[in-house]
Order: structure tokens, then C-alpha cells, then sequence
């Protein structure tokens, strides 16, 4: 926690470590955004092969479905909601980062061990979150229009309703 913050009601409260608890709610769709990094922030995700191999591993992947995605050279943000399997988001995220570099066989192409991932709560916050990584390239100087970056996609769309 960020000073003597609390995380009952203080604004100023800042999670440090991801708590990696997917919140369901009774008829409402869940949806996490997640955010996985690559070790050390080093820039190879932005890539036509990295980008074909992972939508390629997330298209099989049936225990959660991938929505909308940005890989940027150093991280991604995606959207995923649970699928036909029940496996936690944890394993899941595993899985996935383990058949990527099984396929990609690039050892110098390593992902950082743990990821950030938050509950989204509702259709005005999901779109929040998708406007933000929609212009991370943007804001990064990668390309002047969100709809220029290549490595952006939707896989299975995510409803809520």
C-alpha cells in the first residue's frame, strides 16, 4: 500500500502486486483486462511473428476467450472472459505463455513471471479500459491513428449483454 493508505475507502490506496481474484457476479459477464509484460521490458512483442503465434494460441485456447488485444513492444493489454474449461486465470495465463515460447523458440524472448489483471465492473469501464490500450501506441509516438497499429485485434467478442 502506498503511505498509510487503506484499502477500505482511502483514494489514495495503491494495489502493488496483482491479487489475481477474478471477481463473477451473478448474472452479470465477467471480463478481465490484463496487462502481461515481457522480462525486463524488453522491446520484441510488436512483431508480425509474435503477433501470428499468440493469436494463434489464444484462438485454441478454450478456457478463457481472448476479446480485444494491443501488443506493444514491451507489453500487451488484453481482454479475456472464462470459456468452456474451467482453469483459473492463473494457470490459464501460464499455459498460454508456456505454448508461446514452446512455438516461438526464441530463448531470448522471455516473458515476465507474474501480470496484472482487474475485474472489469461494468460497460463503461471496459470501454475505458479498451480506449486506453486502443491509444497506447498513440501515446508512445509508435503511430499517429490507434486504427494504424498492426498488432491490435479481437478474437472473440466479449458481450455484455
Amino acid at each position: 500500500m502506498a503511505d498509510d493508505a487503506s484499502p477500505t475507502g482511502s483514494k489514495s490506496f495503491v494495489r502493488r502486486h496483482p491479487h489475481h481474484e477474478v471477481i463473477f457476479k451473478d448474472g452479470a459477464p465477467t471480463i478481465v483486462f490484463i496487462t502481461v509484460c515481457t522480462r525486463d521490458r524488453v522491446s520484441w512483442l510488436a512483431s508480425p511473428a509474435v503477433h501470428d503465434c499468440l493469436v494463434s494460441i489464444w484462438r485454441q485456447a478454450r478456457a478463457w476467450y481472448v476479446g480485444r488485444y494491443v501488443l506493444m513492444p514491451d507489453h500487451l493489454h488484453l481482454f479475456a472472459s472464462p470459456g468452456a474449461l474451467e482453469l483459473p486465470l492463473k494457470n490459464w495465463v501460464t499455459y498460454w505463455k508456456s505454448q508461446f515460447s514452446k512455438l516461438h523458440q526464441n530463448s531470448a524472448h522471455r516473458w515476465q513471471s507474474d501480470y496484472w489483471d482487474t475485474t472489469v465492473r461494468g460497460i463503461d469501464r471496459y470501454e475505458e479500459k479498451w480506449v486506453y490500450a486502443l491509444n497506447n501506441p498513440v501515446r508512445k509516438g509508435l503511430v499517429e491513428h490507434a486504427d494504424a497499429w498492426p498488432f491490435q485485434g479481437e478474437l472473440f467478442e466479449l458481450r455484455w449483454r
